[in-house]
């Protein structure tokens, strides 16, 4: 650490708005860089200890109602937003993106690294998902209509920004292949990590499943819905987003589904740590949800795709399923029942996500770009 006492560094984030899963690796930059300051297209997280006596600094967008609440509509902004931003003090800049953070311009002689949860899913690999899927509800005809028209450009810029960090680091082996195939950059990988040892284990289970995410279309609240209203097993659904998806996929819920409405990860690590397994339906970069349910002993039912191949090994930490549809899921679902898992082992395996890894290996990385 002596190297980085006299450098002053910046840590770039897309926006700062609620707290989940995703602001962990920011969360673990703050405490690896106490010093740093924090530059965010916008900032709601006032009461969060983490930001007191920190320096946050926000752009433009912060200052427009309505937009600043909505990521989504706010993304034409963004590219203003970040290349406004004056870095020319800083030594060191680290930006922590899955959209447009790393539009920054940094000066020649400051080291300029990108850690990568993914290319941005809406210009690249999901622009077609989310195409189908924006949640502007009755304006989303406005949304397909314009973005076609649009999405070029937007996809020329973001590969020109994409050449301006000095280095990238993919959040896995998924991620890192995104970043070859649309910014033509190499990467290192270095996953992120949880607090693991501060996470609650247990070998007495109880009879529920779990799932945990902010509740958007990506994330398959519906075919966890729809698969569960089928097999009337119970299932604990944790979100923090009370919207007309939420309400609607709550409302045709059968009895069996309990809905929790919640922001307190103590309490979902709870249980975690209680339910007999986490079910995991999306198509992911990296999942953090579900290495906090292995590191609670807590196997994993999830979708046999990308993340998953880097985080599980089969039938000692997780089963999978190989189509996100109703049978596919009930069928892993049904394979788990008869399998016996070893508790223990599952959580001996979650240790090698430890946040002291994820600090080490990112020190380290640093440390030997200042040297080059």
């Amino acid at each position: 650490m002596d190297k980085f006492q006299e450098k002053k560094i910046a840590i770039v984030c897309d926006w700062i708005k609620d707290w989940w899963w995703a602001e962990i690796v920011l969360e673990q930059l703050l405490e690896i860089f106490p010093k740093a300051d924090i530059y965010s297209s916008v900032f709601f997280q006032e009461d969060n200890p983490l930001f007191k006596d920190r320096i946050v600094k926000t752009s433009f967008i912060q200052r427009v109602p309505f937009l600043n609440k909505s990521h989504k509509l706010a993304l034409f902004l963004r590219p203003y937003a970040f290349e406004s931003f004056d870095l020319s003090d800083y030594d060191i800049v680290i930006t922590s993106t899955s959209a447009e953070s790393k539009w920054v311009i940094t000066k020649p002689d400051c080291l300029q690294i990108c850690y990568c949860h993914t290319s941005t899913r809406y210009f690249w690999s999901h622009y077609h998902e989310y195409l189908n899927m924006m949640e502007f509800w009755k304006l989303n005809f406005l949304w397909k209509f314009f973005m076609p028209k649009i999405v070029h450009k937007l996809r020329t810029w973001d590969f020109c920004a994409s050449a301006r960090p000095d280095y990238f680091i993919a959040n896995s082996i998924n991620t890192q292949k995104r970043i070859k195939k649309y910014y033509a950059r190499e990467s290192h990988v270095i996953y992120p990590c949880l607090d693991i040892e501060n996470i609650d284990f247990l070998e007495e289970k109880e009879d529920f499943y779990l799932y945990v995410w902010r509740c958007i279309p990506y994330k398959k609240f519906d075919l966890i819905v729809e698969a569960f209203n089928k097999n009337w097993k119970k299932i604990k659904i944790v979100t923090n987003t009370d919207n007309k998806l939420y309400r609607d996929l709550k409302s045709i819920s059968k009895e069996n589904i309990e809905w929790i409405l919640t922001n307190d990860i103590t309490y979902i690590n709870k249980l975690h740590s209680k339910a007999k397994a986490f079910i995991f339906p999306p198509e992911e970069d990296f999942g953090l949800v579900p290495i906090a349910a292995q590191a609670s002993g807590t196997p994993v039912i999830a979708f046999w795709k990308w993340w998953a191949l880097e985080t599980v090994i089969d039938d000692k930490t997780w089963v999978y399923f190989s189509e996100q549809n109703i049978d596919s899921l009930n069928g892993a679902i049904e394979r788990f029942e008869n399998i016996k898992f070893d508790y223990k082992y599952i959580r001996e395996h979650s240790k090698k996500f430890d946040k002291k890894v994820f600090k080490k290996e990112l020190l380290n990385f640093i440390e030997e770009k200042l040297d080059n």
